[in-house]
């Protein structure tokens, strides 16, 4: 691929693109499902819910329990998560100078609830990139794979979809961006086993935020996605 890129607006994902989260979330996750009867391991939770939405998460649990999970289970799950950010997340290495290099506009669509994302941007430091530029799925009614939320983004932010660069690290969330009509990178660098899934949807496929903003000002290239190796 030698493909130009001049994009009106780049769109991140949250959740293990601007924010190192996923592997505490989702190790919270896992202790409160095997709290509720399920037991799953760290691995199979991400292999399981990485990027999937939260109700689809819990129909997951209680197919496996056979029956619905306790009425606390999503706050439970909420409160956990948010105890251990505070404790232990930190941003994606390399976004702060990635962002400080992008000139063009950004904002951040993503399928967690608004109060999870600025409370992650807050304790990393990025919400000031990304103030009143920041889409829940739970405020659009339209979660990923669905390309609903990326395409109110663009809309809000005055970019043609044909215009726009998503940053993803999951598959729902680069099928979203495909379906929306929008160019899309795959961030592999916290999940090096998904860079061959991601390369078969995504424009390119790429390991370190510090390369970003080369990728957004030149040629998409080949060798990008040959670097997984």
């Amino acid at each position: 691929m030698n493909l130009r890129v001049t994009p009106e607006l780049i769109i991140f994902d949250s959740d293990g693109v601007l924010v190192d989260s996923e592997i505490i979330a989702l190790t919270v996750f896992a202790r409160v499902a095997a709290e509720e009867g399920v037991a799953i391991s760290v691995e199979d939770a991400i292999r399981s819910f990485r990027g999937v939405k939260m109700a689809d998460c819990v129909s997951e649990i209680e197919r496996r329990l056979g029956r619905g999970v306790r009425e606390t289970f999503v706050a439970d799950v909420r409160q956990a998560t948010a105890l251990a950010f505070d404790a232990e997340l930190k941003p994606v290495e390399g976004i702060h100078g990635a962002l400080a290099e992008i000139k063009v506009p950004v904002c951040v669509a993503s399928n967690g609830p608004m109060s999870k994302l600025t409370h992650a941007l807050g304790l990393t430091q990025l919400l000031a990139h990304f103030q009143g530029r920041i889409f829940s799925a739970y405020e659009v009614g339209s979660w990923k794979p669905d390309p609903g939320l990326f395409l109110h983004a663009a809309q809000t932010m005055g970019a043609h979809p044909s215009a726009c660069v998503v940053v993803e690290d999951s598959l729902a969330g680069a099928r979203a961006a495909k379906a929306a009509g929008m160019k899309v990178l795959g961030f592999a660098g916290g999940h090096p086993d998904a860079a061959q899934e991601l390369a078969a949807i995504c424009d390119d496929v790429f390991h370190r935020m510090g390369d970003l903003p080369a990728l957004l000002a030149g040629p998409w290239r080949e060798s990008v996605v040959r670097r997984m190796g």
